[in-house]
């Protein structure tokens, strides 16, 4: 049974940091995109960042939504099945539930309906 478990949410002052990491489970992610969505309340759901495995041992690419670049940083350790989302210099706009999914693809994907497995979130909440 495919599992993702997200974790390290919690309360930060703006400007603040948080490491959000994503436990997968249930088989071998490698060759899976995996990425971080976030949904505040009364919005839609958006894309924040995702990674591809290149086809290269353990070389991925990553791509990021415009508004989080310098930001965040997305990695991956394929021998833990995890994805982390580095949060730095956080704003009260990026206050959401955070999400990590998996699909089986190898293509950077930014749309959350092409994700298949979903973890139940995180919530990350920045006061100013």
């Amino acid at each position: 049974q495919v599992q993702l478990v997200e974790s390290g949410g919690g309360l930060v002052q703006a400007g603040g940091s948080l490491n959000l990491s994503c436990a997968a489970s249930g088989r071998t992610f490698n060759s899976y995109s995996m990425g971080w969505f976030r949904q505040a309340p009364g919005k839609e759901r958006e894309f924040v960042a995702t990674t591809r495995w290149s086809g290269y041992r353990t070389t991925y690419y990553a791509d990021y939504a415009d508004f989080v670049k310098g930001r965040f940083t997305i990695s991956r350790d394929s021998a833990k099945n995890t994805v982390d989302l580095q949060l730095n210099t956080l704003k009260a706009e990026d206050t959401a539930v955070y999400y990590c999914a998996a699909a089986a693809s190898s293509r950077i994907i930014r749309t959350w309906f092409e994700y298949e497995y979903w973890g139940q979130g995180t919530q990350v909440t920045v006061s100013s």
